[in-house]
Protein backbone atom coordinates (compact mmCIF):
# COMPACT_ATOMS: atom_id res chain seq x y z
CA UNK A 1 0.00 0.00 0.00
CA UNK A 2 2.90 2.43 0.85
CA UNK A 3 4.18 1.80 -2.51
CA UNK A 4 1.31 2.54 -4.02
CA UNK A 5 0.68 5.84 -2.27
CA UNK A 6 4.65 6.99 -3.12
CA UNK A 7 3.76 6.26 -6.55
CA UNK A 8 0.60 8.20 -7.05
CA UNK A 9 1.88 11.58 -4.89
CA UNK A 10 4.91 11.37 -7.56
CA UNK A 11 3.02 10.62 -10.69
CA UNK A 12 1.22 13.53 -9.14
CA UNK A 13 3.62 16.39 -8.58
CA UNK A 14 5.19 15.25 -12.24
CA UNK A 15 1.72 16.27 -13.89
CA UNK A 16 2.06 19.32 -11.60
CA UNK A 17 5.27 20.41 -12.83
CA UNK A 18 4.48 20.20 -16.75
CA UNK A 19 1.26 22.23 -16.35
CA UNK A 20 3.17 24.95 -14.02
CA UNK A 21 6.20 24.84 -17.05
CA UNK A 22 3.42 25.21 -19.59
CA UNK A 23 3.63 29.09 -19.21
CA UNK A 24 7.37 29.56 -19.38
CA UNK A 25 7.59 27.27 -23.17
CA UNK A 26 6.56 29.97 -25.63
CA UNK A 27 9.15 29.82 -28.26
CA UNK A 28 11.10 26.83 -29.06
CA UNK A 29 14.34 28.28 -27.41
CA UNK A 30 12.30 27.91 -24.34
CA UNK A 31 10.88 24.37 -25.36
CA UNK A 32 13.95 22.39 -26.12
CA UNK A 33 16.49 24.47 -23.89
CA UNK A 34 14.68 26.24 -21.33
CA UNK A 35 15.38 29.75 -22.45
CA UNK A 36 19.06 29.12 -21.99
CA UNK A 37 18.39 30.01 -17.78
CA UNK A 38 19.43 26.90 -16.07
CA UNK A 39 21.48 27.62 -12.94
CA UNK A 40 23.93 25.20 -11.24
CA UNK A 41 21.63 23.15 -9.23
CA UNK A 42 19.21 22.39 -12.42
CA UNK A 43 21.71 21.88 -14.71
CA UNK A 44 24.02 19.33 -12.99
CA UNK A 45 21.24 17.39 -11.27
CA UNK A 46 19.74 17.26 -15.24
CA UNK A 47 22.85 15.66 -16.52
CA UNK A 48 23.11 13.42 -13.67
CA UNK A 49 19.57 12.24 -13.60
CA UNK A 50 20.18 11.52 -17.27
CA UNK A 51 23.25 9.82 -16.74
CA UNK A 52 21.86 7.21 -14.78
CA UNK A 53 18.75 5.44 -15.19
CA UNK A 54 17.37 1.91 -14.19
CA UNK A 55 20.33 -0.17 -15.88
CA UNK A 56 23.00 0.90 -13.80
CA UNK A 57 20.81 -0.19 -10.29
CA UNK A 58 19.52 -3.68 -11.72
CA UNK A 59 21.18 -4.80 -14.69
CA UNK A 60 24.72 -3.36 -14.17
CA UNK A 61 25.10 -3.68 -10.62
CA UNK A 62 23.89 -7.02 -10.59
CA UNK A 63 26.28 -8.27 -13.63
CA UNK A 64 29.14 -5.99 -12.62
CA UNK A 65 28.79 -6.68 -8.76
CA UNK A 66 28.61 -10.27 -8.83
CA UNK A 67 31.72 -10.95 -11.74
CA UNK A 68 33.74 -7.87 -10.81
CA UNK A 69 33.98 -7.93 -7.01
CA UNK A 70 35.18 -4.70 -5.67
CA UNK A 71 36.86 -3.92 -9.10
CA UNK A 72 33.32 -2.66 -10.62
CA UNK A 73 34.22 0.40 -8.08
CA UNK A 74 36.43 1.91 -10.63
CA UNK A 75 33.67 2.25 -12.82
CA UNK A 76 31.66 3.88 -10.18
CA UNK A 77 34.88 6.50 -9.45
CA UNK A 78 35.27 6.92 -13.16
CA UNK A 79 31.57 7.77 -13.90
CA UNK A 80 31.75 10.54 -11.12
CA UNK A 81 35.35 11.75 -12.31
CA UNK A 82 35.55 11.32 -15.98
CA UNK A 83 31.76 10.77 -17.21
CA UNK A 84 30.62 13.71 -15.00
CA UNK A 85 32.86 16.21 -13.60
CA UNK A 86 35.87 16.45 -16.55
CA UNK A 87 32.69 16.33 -18.48
CA UNK A 88 31.93 19.74 -17.31
CA UNK A 89 35.03 20.88 -17.11
CA UNK A 90 36.34 19.70 -20.61
CA UNK A 91 32.98 20.36 -22.32
CA UNK A 92 30.60 23.22 -20.00
CA UNK A 93 32.24 26.58 -21.59
CA UNK A 94 33.38 26.43 -24.64
CA UNK A 95 30.47 24.44 -25.41
CA UNK A 96 27.52 26.88 -24.42
CA UNK A 97 29.75 29.89 -25.82
CA UNK A 98 29.95 27.92 -29.46
CA UNK A 99 26.46 26.92 -29.67
CA UNK A 100 25.14 30.50 -28.55
CA UNK A 101 27.64 32.46 -31.30
CA UNK A 102 26.51 29.80 -33.77
CA UNK A 103 23.16 30.05 -33.06
CA UNK A 104 22.51 26.19 -32.83
CA UNK A 105 20.21 24.29 -30.33
CA UNK A 106 20.82 20.43 -31.21
CA UNK A 107 24.07 18.34 -31.90
CA UNK A 108 23.08 18.07 -35.98
CA UNK A 109 22.50 21.97 -36.16
CA UNK A 110 26.03 22.61 -34.65
CA UNK A 111 27.57 19.70 -36.73
CA UNK A 112 25.86 21.61 -39.28
CA UNK A 113 26.94 25.23 -38.53
CA UNK A 114 29.89 24.53 -37.45
CA UNK A 115 31.45 22.52 -40.65
CA UNK A 116 29.74 24.29 -43.35
CA UNK A 117 27.79 21.12 -44.51
CA UNK A 118 24.41 21.22 -46.19
CA UNK A 119 23.55 17.57 -45.10
CA UNK A 120 25.93 16.67 -42.06
CA UNK A 121 22.83 17.41 -39.99
CA UNK A 122 20.32 15.47 -41.82
CA UNK A 123 22.63 12.39 -41.27
CA UNK A 124 23.13 13.15 -37.70
CA UNK A 125 19.19 13.43 -37.52
CA UNK A 126 18.63 9.78 -38.61
CA UNK A 127 21.22 8.09 -36.45
CA UNK A 128 19.48 9.85 -33.19
CA UNK A 129 16.14 8.62 -34.48
CA UNK A 130 17.31 5.32 -35.57
CA UNK A 131 19.07 5.10 -32.36
CA UNK A 132 17.70 6.85 -29.73
CA UNK A 133 13.86 5.58 -30.16
CA UNK A 134 14.36 1.99 -29.42
CA UNK A 135 16.67 3.23 -26.64
CA UNK A 136 13.77 5.19 -25.29
CA UNK A 137 11.47 1.62 -25.91
CA UNK A 138 13.49 -0.25 -23.62
CA UNK A 139 13.37 2.16 -21.02
CA UNK A 140 9.64 1.94 -21.46
CA UNK A 141 9.66 -1.57 -21.41
CA UNK A 142 12.15 -2.22 -18.14
CA UNK A 143 9.36 0.25 -16.56
CA UNK A 144 6.46 -2.25 -17.05
CA UNK A 145 8.20 -4.78 -15.73
CA UNK A 146 9.03 -3.16 -12.66
CA UNK A 147 5.23 -1.45 -12.74
CA UNK A 148 3.61 -5.15 -13.03
CA UNK A 149 6.63 -7.10 -10.67
CA UNK A 150 6.39 -4.23 -7.57
CA UNK A 151 3.13 -2.83 -7.74
CA UNK A 152 0.95 -5.78 -9.58
CA UNK A 153 0.01 -3.47 -12.04
CA UNK A 154 -0.55 -5.37 -15.83
CA UNK A 155 1.92 -4.64 -18.03
CA UNK A 156 -0.01 -2.89 -20.23
CA UNK A 157 -2.11 -0.69 -18.00
CA UNK A 158 1.68 0.36 -16.83
CA UNK A 159 2.38 1.40 -20.07
CA UNK A 160 -0.29 3.19 -20.75
CA UNK A 161 0.32 4.83 -17.30
CA UNK A 162 4.09 6.08 -18.09
CA UNK A 163 2.67 7.29 -21.26
CA UNK A 164 0.43 9.19 -19.93
CA UNK A 165 2.11 10.66 -17.25
CA UNK A 166 5.69 11.53 -19.53
CA UNK A 167 3.31 12.73 -22.53
CA UNK A 168 1.53 15.59 -19.99
CA UNK A 169 4.78 16.63 -18.25
CA UNK A 170 7.27 16.48 -21.24
CA UNK A 171 4.91 17.48 -24.16
CA UNK A 172 3.20 21.03 -21.79
CA UNK A 173 6.26 21.85 -20.53
CA UNK A 174 9.46 20.72 -22.51
CA UNK A 175 12.96 21.17 -21.29
CA UNK A 176 11.84 23.66 -18.27
CA UNK A 177 9.81 20.40 -17.15
CA UNK A 178 12.21 18.00 -17.79
CA UNK A 179 14.63 20.04 -15.53
CA UNK A 180 12.53 20.60 -13.12
CA UNK A 181 11.84 17.15 -12.40
CA UNK A 182 15.09 16.13 -13.10
CA UNK A 183 15.70 18.52 -9.90
CA UNK A 184 13.02 16.70 -7.94
CA UNK A 185 14.07 13.38 -9.06
CA UNK A 186 17.64 13.68 -8.24
CA UNK A 187 17.12 14.38 -4.46
CA UNK A 188 14.60 11.37 -4.18
CA UNK A 189 17.77 9.12 -5.97
CA UNK A 190 19.96 10.18 -3.35
CA UNK A 191 17.57 9.44 -0.81
CA UNK A 192 16.85 5.97 -1.97
CA UNK A 193 20.30 5.21 -3.08
CA UNK A 194 22.22 5.71 0.20
CA UNK A 195 19.31 4.57 2.34
CA UNK A 196 19.04 1.14 0.21
CA UNK A 197 22.97 1.01 0.71
CA UNK A 198 23.21 1.23 3.76
CA UNK A 199 20.26 -1.17 4.72
CA UNK A 200 21.90 -3.83 3.03
CA UNK A 201 25.66 -2.76 4.21
CA UNK A 202 24.00 -3.41 7.76
CA UNK A 203 22.20 -6.93 7.21
CA UNK A 204 25.68 -7.68 5.64
CA UNK A 205 27.55 -7.31 8.85
CA UNK A 206 28.61 -3.83 8.54
CA UNK A 207 31.34 -2.03 6.20
CA UNK A 208 34.20 -3.58 7.29
CA UNK A 209 32.61 -6.58 7.87
CA UNK A 210 31.44 -6.93 4.84
CA UNK A 211 34.09 -6.28 2.76
CA UNK A 212 36.59 -8.72 4.36
CA UNK A 213 33.82 -11.69 3.59
CA UNK A 214 33.21 -10.59 0.18
CA UNK A 215 37.11 -10.56 0.00
CA UNK A 216 37.02 -14.23 1.36
CA UNK A 217 34.87 -15.95 -0.45
CA UNK A 218 34.67 -14.11 -4.05
CA UNK A 219 36.87 -16.27 -5.71
CA UNK A 220 35.00 -19.11 -5.02
CA UNK A 221 31.87 -17.39 -6.62
CA UNK A 222 34.21 -16.20 -9.46
CA UNK A 223 37.43 -18.62 -9.93
CA UNK A 224 40.05 -16.58 -11.34
CA UNK A 225 39.76 -17.71 -15.06
CA UNK A 226 36.56 -16.35 -15.18
CA UNK A 227 37.23 -12.91 -13.04
CA UNK A 228 37.45 -9.76 -16.24
CA UNK A 229 41.06 -8.37 -17.54
CA UNK A 230 42.36 -4.91 -17.01
CA UNK A 231 41.25 -4.01 -20.33
CA UNK A 232 37.43 -5.50 -19.75
CA UNK A 233 37.64 -3.38 -16.83
CA UNK A 234 38.87 -0.45 -18.39
CA UNK A 235 37.05 -0.52 -21.73
CA UNK A 236 34.08 -0.47 -19.32
CA UNK A 237 35.23 2.27 -17.53
CA UNK A 238 35.99 4.25 -21.11
CA UNK A 239 32.49 3.54 -22.48
CA UNK A 240 30.02 4.50 -19.52
CA UNK A 241 32.55 7.28 -18.58
CA UNK A 242 33.38 9.05 -21.73
CA UNK A 243 31.14 7.49 -24.23
CA UNK A 244 28.63 10.46 -22.24
CA UNK A 245 30.15 13.16 -23.87
CA UNK A 246 28.75 12.47 -27.38
CA UNK A 247 25.17 11.64 -26.62
CA UNK A 248 23.33 14.29 -27.64
CA UNK A 249 20.75 14.20 -24.41
CA UNK A 250 23.78 14.62 -22.46
CA UNK A 251 25.46 17.54 -24.38
CA UNK A 252 22.06 19.13 -24.60
CA UNK A 253 22.46 20.22 -21.03
CA UNK A 254 25.45 22.37 -21.79
CA UNK A 255 23.84 24.37 -24.33
CA UNK A 256 21.46 25.29 -21.67
CA UNK A 257 23.10 26.99 -18.96
CA UNK A 258 22.29 30.16 -17.81
CA UNK A 259 26.42 31.88 -17.52
CA UNK A 260 29.77 30.99 -17.18
CA UNK A 261 29.44 31.35 -13.63
CA UNK A 262 27.35 28.01 -13.48
CA UNK A 263 29.82 25.69 -14.70
CA UNK A 264 32.25 25.00 -12.02
CA UNK A 265 29.28 24.96 -9.54
CA UNK A 266 27.60 22.16 -11.30
CA UNK A 267 31.07 20.45 -11.94
CA UNK A 268 31.25 20.44 -8.23
CA UNK A 269 27.56 19.27 -7.70
CA UNK A 270 27.22 17.06 -10.94
CA UNK A 271 30.56 15.25 -9.73
CA UNK A 272 29.33 14.60 -5.96
CA UNK A 273 26.24 13.44 -7.32
CA UNK A 274 27.04 11.10 -9.51
CA UNK A 275 30.23 9.90 -7.22
CA UNK A 276 26.65 9.04 -4.48
CA UNK A 277 24.63 7.43 -7.48
CA UNK A 278 27.44 5.04 -8.86
CA UNK A 279 28.71 4.02 -5.46
CA UNK A 280 25.50 3.16 -3.91
CA UNK A 281 24.48 1.43 -7.12
CA UNK A 282 27.44 -0.65 -7.47
CA UNK A 283 28.41 -1.33 -3.62
CA UNK A 284 25.00 -3.22 -2.93
CA UNK A 285 26.00 -5.53 -6.28
CA UNK A 286 29.16 -6.61 -4.65
CA UNK A 287 27.56 -7.54 -1.40
CA UNK A 288 25.78 -10.00 -3.29
CA UNK A 289 28.39 -12.61 -2.99
CA UNK A 290 27.22 -12.48 0.75
CA UNK A 291 23.16 -13.22 0.43
CA UNK A 292 23.92 -15.96 -2.57
CA UNK A 293 25.91 -18.68 -3.47
CA UNK A 294 26.20 -20.12 -6.45
CA UNK A 295 23.02 -22.27 -6.09
CA UNK A 296 20.75 -19.81 -5.15
CA UNK A 297 21.42 -17.31 -7.61
CA UNK A 298 18.46 -16.31 -10.04
CA UNK A 299 18.98 -18.52 -13.15
CA UNK A 300 17.45 -18.22 -16.50
CA UNK A 301 15.85 -21.22 -18.11
CA UNK A 302 19.38 -22.30 -20.04
CA UNK A 303 20.91 -22.82 -16.40
CA UNK A 304 22.93 -19.43 -16.66
CA UNK A 305 23.03 -16.79 -14.20
CA UNK A 306 19.70 -13.88 -14.38
CA UNK A 307 21.84 -11.31 -13.59
CA UNK A 308 19.05 -9.20 -14.10
CA UNK A 309 17.12 -10.52 -11.37
CA UNK A 310 20.01 -10.90 -8.37
CA UNK A 311 19.24 -6.99 -7.39
CA UNK A 312 15.62 -6.99 -7.24
CA UNK A 313 15.99 -10.71 -5.57
CA UNK A 314 18.36 -9.12 -2.93
CA UNK A 315 16.10 -5.99 -2.37
CA UNK A 316 12.61 -7.57 -1.88
CA UNK A 317 14.39 -10.32 0.67
CA UNK A 318 16.09 -7.79 2.53
CA UNK A 319 14.84 -4.33 2.62
CA UNK A 320 11.95 -3.47 4.63
CA UNK A 321 8.51 -2.49 2.55
CA UNK A 322 8.96 0.90 3.10
CA UNK A 323 12.31 1.38 1.81
CA UNK A 324 11.46 -1.10 -1.08
CA UNK A 325 8.74 2.09 -1.64
CA UNK A 326 11.31 4.53 -2.22
CA UNK A 327 13.82 2.30 -3.70
CA UNK A 328 10.99 1.18 -6.72
CA UNK A 329 10.56 5.44 -6.68
CA UNK A 330 14.72 5.79 -7.13
CA UNK A 331 14.75 3.04 -10.38
CA UNK A 332 10.93 5.00 -11.52
CA UNK A 333 12.56 8.55 -11.01
CA UNK A 334 16.03 8.09 -12.88
CA UNK A 335 14.79 5.77 -15.89
CA UNK A 336 11.83 8.59 -16.44
CA UNK A 337 14.77 11.39 -16.09
CA UNK A 338 16.61 10.10 -19.08
CA UNK A 339 13.42 8.64 -20.87
CA UNK A 340 12.48 12.09 -21.00
CA UNK A 341 15.75 13.68 -22.36
CA UNK A 342 15.35 10.99 -25.14
CA UNK A 343 12.30 11.67 -26.30
CA UNK A 344 12.77 15.76 -26.28
CA UNK A 345 16.01 14.73 -28.29
CA UNK A 346 14.75 12.66 -30.63
CA UNK A 347 11.61 14.71 -31.44
CA UNK A 348 13.72 17.68 -31.93
CA UNK A 349 15.78 15.40 -34.63
CA UNK A 350 12.54 15.52 -36.47
CA UNK A 351 11.37 18.56 -35.73
CA UNK A 352 14.06 21.60 -35.53
CA UNK A 353 16.87 19.51 -37.71
CA UNK A 354 14.69 18.15 -40.49
CA UNK A 355 11.81 19.82 -40.84
CA UNK A 356 12.53 23.58 -39.66
CA UNK A 357 16.00 23.11 -41.37
CA UNK A 358 14.99 21.12 -44.64
CA UNK A 359 11.40 21.34 -45.63
CA UNK A 360 9.91 24.68 -44.13
CA UNK A 361 13.20 27.09 -42.95
CA UNK A 362 10.30 29.83 -42.14
CA UNK A 363 8.20 28.68 -39.93
CA UNK A 364 6.70 30.62 -37.21
CA UNK A 365 7.68 30.12 -34.01
CA UNK A 366 4.47 29.35 -32.69
CA UNK A 367 3.86 26.92 -34.83
CA UNK A 368 7.23 25.46 -34.45
CA UNK A 369 6.42 24.84 -30.91
CA UNK A 370 3.10 23.15 -31.25
CA UNK A 371 4.98 21.11 -34.04
CA UNK A 372 7.76 20.11 -31.54
CA UNK A 373 4.87 19.15 -28.67
CA UNK A 374 3.08 16.72 -31.33
CA UNK A 375 6.64 15.52 -32.23
CA UNK A 376 7.04 14.94 -28.66
CA UNK A 377 3.77 12.96 -28.23
CA UNK A 378 4.12 11.18 -31.41
CA UNK A 379 7.25 9.83 -30.13
CA UNK A 380 6.24 8.50 -26.85
CA UNK A 381 3.18 6.97 -28.82
CA UNK A 382 5.89 5.05 -31.31
CA UNK A 383 7.68 4.36 -28.00
CA UNK A 384 4.74 2.93 -26.41
CA UNK A 385 4.15 0.51 -29.40
CA UNK A 386 7.44 -0.23 -29.50
CA UNK A 387 7.73 -1.68 -26.12
CA UNK A 388 4.14 -3.30 -26.44
CA UNK A 389 4.99 -5.29 -29.39
CA UNK A 390 8.68 -5.86 -27.90
CA UNK A 391 9.87 -5.87 -31.80
CA UNK A 392 12.99 -8.42 -31.25
CA UNK A 393 15.61 -6.39 -33.48
CA UNK A 394 15.21 -2.96 -30.79
CA UNK A 395 16.83 -4.99 -28.61
CA UNK A 396 20.06 -5.24 -30.70
CA UNK A 397 19.62 -1.70 -31.78
CA UNK A 398 19.25 -0.25 -28.23
CA UNK A 399 22.66 -2.54 -27.33
CA UNK A 400 24.39 -0.35 -30.67
CA UNK A 401 22.99 2.87 -29.68
CA UNK A 402 25.81 3.97 -26.83
CA UNK A 403 28.94 3.02 -29.07
CA UNK A 404 27.15 4.62 -32.26
CA UNK A 405 25.53 7.63 -31.44
CA UNK A 406 29.06 8.19 -29.46
CA UNK A 407 31.43 6.98 -32.00
CA UNK A 408 29.78 8.85 -34.79
CA UNK A 409 29.26 12.70 -32.92
CA UNK A 410 32.23 12.38 -30.12
CA UNK A 411 35.34 13.41 -32.25
CA UNK A 412 33.61 16.25 -34.51
CA UNK A 413 32.14 17.81 -31.60
CA UNK A 414 34.67 18.06 -29.32
CA UNK A 415 37.48 18.34 -31.83
CA UNK A 416 35.09 20.91 -33.57
CA UNK A 417 34.95 23.00 -30.14
CA UNK A 418 38.50 23.04 -29.40
CA UNK A 419 40.77 22.88 -32.86
CA UNK A 420 40.21 25.24 -35.79
CA UNK A 421 41.90 23.34 -37.89
CA UNK A 422 39.12 20.73 -38.22
CA UNK A 423 37.88 20.62 -41.64
CA UNK A 424 34.11 19.59 -43.19
CA UNK A 425 35.59 16.27 -44.60
CA UNK A 426 37.51 15.56 -41.60
CA UNK A 427 34.26 15.80 -39.59
CA UNK A 428 32.19 13.31 -42.44
CA UNK A 429 35.37 11.29 -41.80
CA UNK A 430 35.06 10.59 -38.25
CA UNK A 431 31.40 10.29 -38.30
CA UNK A 432 31.41 7.72 -40.51
CA UNK A 433 34.17 5.65 -38.98
CA UNK A 434 32.70 6.49 -35.62
CA UNK A 435 29.24 4.70 -36.86
CA UNK A 436 30.85 1.63 -38.95
CA UNK A 437 33.42 0.94 -35.90
CA UNK A 438 30.62 0.37 -33.48
CA UNK A 439 28.11 -2.15 -36.06
CA UNK A 440 30.94 -3.68 -37.43
CA UNK A 441 33.07 -4.13 -34.06
CA UNK A 442 30.03 -5.46 -32.06
CA UNK A 443 28.68 -7.87 -34.47
CA UNK A 444 32.56 -9.68 -35.03
CA UNK A 445 33.18 -9.00 -31.08
CA UNK A 446 29.15 -10.11 -30.19
CA UNK A 447 27.59 -8.63 -27.35
CA UNK A 448 29.45 -9.40 -24.21
CA UNK A 449 32.31 -7.77 -25.70
CA UNK A 450 30.05 -4.53 -26.73
CA UNK A 451 32.02 -2.31 -24.21
CA UNK A 452 35.12 -2.86 -25.97
CA UNK A 453 33.75 -2.61 -29.81
CA UNK A 454 31.72 1.30 -28.25
CA UNK A 455 35.62 2.13 -26.52
CA UNK A 456 37.30 1.55 -29.94
CA UNK A 457 34.51 3.23 -32.04
CA UNK A 458 35.01 6.00 -29.97
CA UNK A 459 39.02 6.42 -30.23
CA UNK A 460 38.95 5.57 -33.92
CA UNK A 461 37.70 8.69 -35.11
CA UNK A 462 39.60 10.76 -32.80
CA UNK A 463 42.62 9.67 -35.34
CA UNK A 464 40.54 9.43 -38.32
CA UNK A 465 39.57 13.14 -38.21
CA UNK A 466 42.60 14.86 -37.84
CA UNK A 467 44.50 12.53 -40.50
CA UNK A 468 41.59 13.43 -43.03
CA UNK A 469 41.59 17.03 -41.77
CA UNK A 470 45.23 17.35 -42.81
CA UNK A 471 45.30 17.08 -46.52
CA UNK A 472 41.25 18.45 -47.24
CA UNK A 473 39.58 22.37 -48.15
CA UNK A 474 40.13 24.13 -44.68
CA UNK A 475 36.41 26.25 -43.17
CA UNK A 476 36.29 29.47 -44.27
CA UNK A 477 38.44 31.78 -41.87
CA UNK A 478 34.78 34.14 -41.42
CA UNK A 479 33.15 30.99 -39.75
CA UNK A 480 35.87 30.37 -37.75
CA UNK A 481 36.19 33.94 -36.49
CA UNK A 482 32.68 33.76 -35.65
CA UNK A 483 32.50 29.98 -34.28
CA UNK A 484 35.94 30.72 -31.47
CA UNK A 485 34.35 34.23 -30.77
CA UNK A 486 37.65 36.36 -32.54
Amino acid sequence: MSSLILLLVYLLVMICVGVWSLRNTTTLQDYFLGGRTCGPWVSAFAYGTTYFSAVVFIGFAGKQGWLFGFDCLWIALGNAVFGAALAWIVLGKKTRNMTQRLNTMTMPEFLEARYESAHMKMIAAVLIFIFLLPYSASVFKGLGNLFESTFHISYDLSLIILVAVTGIYLVLGGYSAVTLTDFIQGFIMIAGAVAVCSVITFKAGGINTAITRVNEIYSQHVPPAQQPSVLTIASLVFMTSFGTWGMPQMVQKFYAVKDEKVIPKATVICGFFALIIGFCAYFPGVLSHLFFTAETLPRLASGGIDFDKIMPTLFTTHVPELLMALMMLLILAASMSSLASMILVSSSAITIDLYKGYLNKDVPEQKSVLIMRVMSAIFILATYLISRLQIGFIVTLMSLSWGVLSGAFMAPYILGIYSKKITKAGAYAGLYTGAASAVILTMCLGPANSPLAASIAIVVPFIVTPVVSLFTKKISPELIKKAFGE
